[in-house]
């Protein structure tokens, strides 16, 4: 479990495709601290286990594997050796909940389509597909690349959120443009009330 409030940007140091799976190797900083083997790290708000780690001066590079339906469903495909990534080390029983409960698995990829400068804020909106948007509401929380951020305003295929300059100075935002893909995360509390009313009918 995390909270979608991001520790540091990390940089994807290399993705290689092997007979089973996709190796992606991460340089973190922060989050490298304490870092176990087996432990869970959200990358682009993915929660992905850490199979592998090394030490290169204050950095730490950690290695995960990627199943098909992770590469395919999320926008670590289009990640680069270079790419920032977003990272968030899980929520301790005794820790802040300082945004939302985001359980890192991805329900599916957004399309920015606006990513503009507002005065000293960001205007982002986001196409989003039907599956996603019916979970999104005025003034709800969602996960974009495992931020946790409030809607603006809900449209009929996308929505928009305001991002502050700290959210755009810290995350991978900043290296964000308009036509790339956002991994999505809708809150957990309306999947689980649309099944209970549901099972009431």
């Amino acid at each position: 479990m995390f909270t979608g409030i991001v520790e540091e940007t990390g940089v994807a140091e290399s993705i290689k495709p092997t007979g089973r799976s996709i190796e992606l190797t991460i340089r973190t900083k922060a989050c490298g601290r304490g870092l176990e083997l087996g432990a869970s790290l959200a990358v682009n708000g993915c929660c992905l286990t850490v199979i592998k780690l090394t030490g290169r001066g204050r950095y730490r590079l950690a290695r995960f594997d990627l199943l098909k339906e992770t590469w395919q469903r999320t926008n670590l495909q289009f990640a680069r050796p270079g790419s920032l990534v977003n990272l968030e080390r899980p929520l301790r029983t005794d820790g802040s909940l300082g945004g939302h409960f985001v359980t890192g698995h991805i329900d599916g990829m957004g399309t920015i389509t606006r990513w503009e400068r507002s005065g000293q804020d960001h205007v982002l909106d986001i196409g989003a597909a039907p599956e996603v948007m019916r979970y999104v509401v005025f003034k709800g929380s969602i996960a974009v690349d495992g931020i946790s951020l409030t809607v603006a305003a809900v449209r009929k295929k996308g929505f928009r959120i305001w991002i502050i300059p700290h959210t755009y100075e810290v995350t991978a935002l900043r290296e964000r443009k308009v036509g790339d893909a956002v991994n999505l995360e809708a809150d957990l509390i309306g999947k689980y009330v649309e099944k209970f009313v549901a099972a009431r009918r």
